[in-house]
């Protein structure tokens, strides 16, 4: 069936419930599994007339993008499952995430993309966007969308 899952990751709690359900499956049809998190740079300033060291931003951002799927990997070895990883970033200030992934997946030959979704509705999707809608759009292969993981209603 599905024998090459891609995985995006960003950190988020929706995001590692969307990572632990691609393990689970890509161990159950014993697929090859990769983990990827996109720096996006495309909101970093351009142009000598901003006093931002913009350097010094993307750096952090890489490194907080590492530190993403370094947790990733780890969360795979704890389940006793080897998986590749990358960290990916936009190519160009127009470049959307949800781009750079659908790109990532298709050279890597992904037969299958996973991501959380997080359920944003309103004024929120509209202002923030919906990565795994364009991903619906915008991939070659199919895409299976996670919802966040339930919050227990307290006692």
């Amino acid at each position: 069936m599905y024998s090459k899952i891609l995985v995006a990751v960003d950190g988020s709690d929706t995001s590692r419930h969307a990572l632990q359900q691609a393990i689970e499956l890509a161990r159950k049809l014993s697929a090859s599994l990769r983990m990827v998190h996109v720096v996006d740079m495309s909101w970093l300033p351009i142009g000598p007339e901003f006093a931002i060291d913009t350097g010094a931003l993307s750096a952090a951002r890489r490194g907080a993008g590492e530190k993403i799927i370094v947790a990733a990997r780890d969360a795979a070895r704890q389940a006793g499952f080897e998986a590749e990883s990358g960290l990916i970033e936009t190519e160009t200030p127009l470049q959307r995430v949800a781009e750079a992934i659908a790109e990532d997946a298709s050279r890597w030959g992904a037969d299958l993309v996973m991501l959380g979704t997080h359920g944003r509705r309103g004024f929120q999707h509209l202002v923030l966007g919906s990565v795994a809608e364009q991903m619906a759009r915008l991939s070659q292969a199919p895409v299976l969308l996670v919802p966040s993981p339930k919050v227990s209603p307290s006692a």
